[in-house]
This record gives structure tokens, C-alpha cells and sequence, in this order.
């Protein structure tokens, strides 16, 4: 306990500190200026806050009166101000035939969601990022990024990554801010992992088509829990300035001593800019497991298709809308519902020195009473997001 208390406020000591030394305009380390050494490092840093108001919140059957947001992962919490993440990052791009690194230091709420099996000694295939079966974890820090580059000079440059690394999979992120919306969708948050631990190589053919192989241990997993590995493909094509589309492949053991059934992933987004001011997002996914619920030998799949749009009104504000349907028929994913889908408006505003503010409402409902301690088929958010990067 007292590690993780040491780890948490370090980084967020490190975090406050950088952020105190970047108001002075001279601010030195050495003979060198704050933005030399933050170029030198390639050092960012991020911090993510907000508050949920959900007038029919459900609680905590642990303690009974903690207030949440039902079937939310990083935004679980309702009716309470939230310290969300607060990051630190070091990153070195490899320039071809030289090497490079990535590492991601997270605190917070959402760093009790994203451990990996191995490192925290949180398991994860007993949580939400595996299939929601029980709370988070209690560990607030978490090294989401760890990962050394070498890129070998070969035609456009061949890429390897080792280490640990956030998923490819999904239309979004971990951080808030790059997204659209303040909330995360039931896609990101049941149908694919968070991160992977293992070797990748990529590969630009062109500028409109790259590809990615991946072997690594599997889904949320810095351990591997079985004798087997996960394999992955990604495959990115953009043939034109107003359309993308990126196609991921995942197929693997992911049950505990068990290297005989497979998980299998299918992850589907597509970017399109009809004009300038307006992005689409399409993002589908298809997910299948030979004997994942328990009692049945029939393989076990989920579902969902998420439609997300972005109107930029002009540099400082914008407006967005996500809808999005989830399918968990066996309830091997959510372990509480079988169909589940939400609408969420986020209007966005930009205020100088680069703070951004995103108030939402959502409304999430269901066939069945899963909302509200299982007494409703529906609920109603509203939240307002803070988030910053330097």
C-alpha cells in the first residue's frame, strides 16, 4: 500500500511541479530552458478532471453508499468531483536505422481500470477491461506505456515496438481529450482491451497504406496466463483526404491455463469528412469466445456499432453527438446486460493557454432494469469535463 501511495504522489508531485516551473516564462534546469529539456525528453504532460451529475444514481454493493453511474468504466463515479488521470510522458520517435521509447505514467480514477494482469496486482480478467464482472482496483497509479523502437532501414523504414502499448483497436483513447466525446462508449470501455504486452511491427507501403503485425500475450496481459499467444493485424488505408479506414484483426487464448479456446476480435473505424468542419466516425466490432460463459459450450460473441460526428463551429467551439448499440447476448462482456445503447451530445470550448471544457449529456437505456441498483431501464448523465496538455 505504501508503493502505490508513493507512486501516486510522485507523479502527481512531478506533475504540479513541471506545471509550476512552465508559468514562469525563464524557468531553468541547468543551462537549459524548461521547453529545451521538455524538447530533449519529449515530455508531455496531462491532466483530466470532472464531475457527473446523475440524479438516479445506482451504488456500490460493497459499500452501499457510494454513488455511480451504471455500465460506465473511467466515468463510473456520480454526483462527486473526480480527479480522472493526471500523466506524464516521455517519448522518442525512431527515425529509420535508430532506435526510440514511450513511456506513460497514469494516476488517478482511470488508472484503477486500465492495469494490466502482471503489473499492479490487479486481474484484470476479473474486471471491467476483461468483462466486467467486479469493480476496478484500488491501485491509482499505473505505467499504461512502456516500450522500446528500433527502426530498421528498410525502404520506408521498418518498424519494431517492444514492450508494453495501448491497444490499436477502437475509435478511441484512454485520454479524453483525444477523443470527441468526454465519456468513453460501451465499445472501448466491454468489446476490446486496453493494452497489450508483447512485439509489434509496422510498415508504411505508401501514404495511403500501412500495416501492422502484432504477437503479444494477450488482452490486458503483462503476464501471460496460458502457454499460448495472442496474434494481431492492422491494416490502414486512406486513399483520399476525406476518407480513412482501418481494419484490426485479433485472434488468441485469453482463458486462464487454457490455450486451446480462442477469442477472436474484429475491429472496424471509418473516418470520413464529407467538409471541411465535420468528421464522422464509424466504428463496428465483432468479438467471439469458445467456452467463455459459463455453463454453455457454445461459443460466446458480442457486438456493437458506434456513429460518432464532430461539427467544428470555429477554433474555439464545436459540438459533437455519439450514438452507439452494444450486444452481449451471453453477458460474458458487461456481465449484466444483453443489449444496451446510449446517445451523448459534448459541445467542446476552447479557452486560451490551451484548457479545454466539454459539458455532456448522455442517456444510456436497456431492454432490462440494469440502471439504478436494477430498478430502471434507463439513465441520465450530465457532466461537465476539464482537460489540459503541455
Amino acid at each position: 500500500m505504501a508503493r502505490k501511495i508513493f507512486g501516486f504522489g510522485s507523479l502527481v508531485l512531478a506533475i504540479f511541479a513541471f506545471a509550476a516551473m512552465a508559468s514562469a516564462e525563464d524557468a531553468k534546469i541547468g543551462s537549459m530552458t524548461l521547453d529545451e529539456l521538455k524538447k530533449a525528453l519529449g515530455m508531455s504532460v496531462y491532466l483530466q478532471g470532472g464531475y457527473t451529475y446523475n440524479g438516479n444514481a445506482g451504488t456500490v454493493a460493497a459499500s452501499g453508499d457510494t454513488e455511480q453511474n451504471d455500465l460506465r468504466v473511467f466515468d463510473h463515479k456520480a454526483n462527486s468531483f473526480v480527479l480522472d488521470i493526471a500523466q506524464i510522458v516521455f517519448a522518442k520517435d525512431a527515425a529509420p536505422g535508430n532506435t526510440g521509447y514511450k513511456l506513460k505514467f497514469s494516476a488517478g480514477e482511470t488508472a484503477k481500470w486500465i492495469h494490466s494482469r502482471g503489473m499492479s496486482g490487479v486481474d484484470p480478467n476479473l474486471a471491467p477491461p476483461a468483462n466486467a464482472q467486479v469493480g476496478p482496483g484500488t491501485d491509482s497509479f499505473d505505467v499504461t506505456e512502456a516500450y522500446v523502437s528500433y527502426n530498421a532501414a528498410l525502404g520506408k523504414g521498418l518498424r519494431f515496438d517492444l514492450g508494453k502499448m495501448v491497444t490499436y483497436h477502437g475509435a478511441e483513447v484512454i485520454e479524453a481529450i483525444d477523443n470527441v466525446n468526454y465519456s468513453r462508449s460501451y465499445l472501448f470501455n466491454y468489446a476490446i482491451p486496453f493494452t497489450h504486452t508483447g512485439l509489434k511491427a509496422s510498415y508504411a507501403f505508401s501514404d495511403a497504406l500501412n500495416a501492422s503485425v502484432h504477437v503479444v500475450n494477450g488482452w490486458d496481459n503483462s503476464t501471460d496466463n496460458n502457454k499460448g499467444k495472442t496474434y494481431g493485424l492492422s491494416v490502414g488505408f486512406t486513399p483520399a483526404e476525406v476518407f480513412s479506414t482501418i481494419i484490426n484483426l485479433m485472434s488468441g487464448p485469453e482463458q486462464d491455463n487454457n490455450s486451446r479456446d480462442k477469442r477472436n476480435l474484429v475491429d472496424i473505424v471509418a473516418t470520413i469528412k464529407p467538409i471541411k468542419k465535420l468528421s464522422l466516425i464509424l466504428n463496428g466490432d465483432y468479438g467471439r469466445e469458445q467456452n467463455a460463459a459459463a455453463g454453455n459450450t457454445e461459443p460466446a460473441a458480442w457486438s456493437g456499432i458506434s456513429c460518432i460526428a464532430k461539427y467544428e463551429i470555429d477554433d474555439k467551439y464545436s459540438v459533437a453527438i455519439r450514438a452507439e448499440s452494444f450486444r452481449d447476448p451471453e453477458m460474458v462482456r458487461t456481465s449484466t446486460v444483453r443489449h444496451v445503447k446510449e446517445v451523448t451530445f459534448t459541445p467542446e470550448v476552447k479557452l486560451a493557454g490551451g484548457l479545454i471544457l466539454r459539458p455532456e449529456y448522455r442517456h444510456d437505456w436497456s431492454d432490462d432494469k440494469v440502471f439504478d441498483n436494477s430498478t430502471k431501464k434507463s439513465q441520465d448523465t450530465i457532466a461537465l469535463g476539464a482537460m489540459y496538455r503541455w
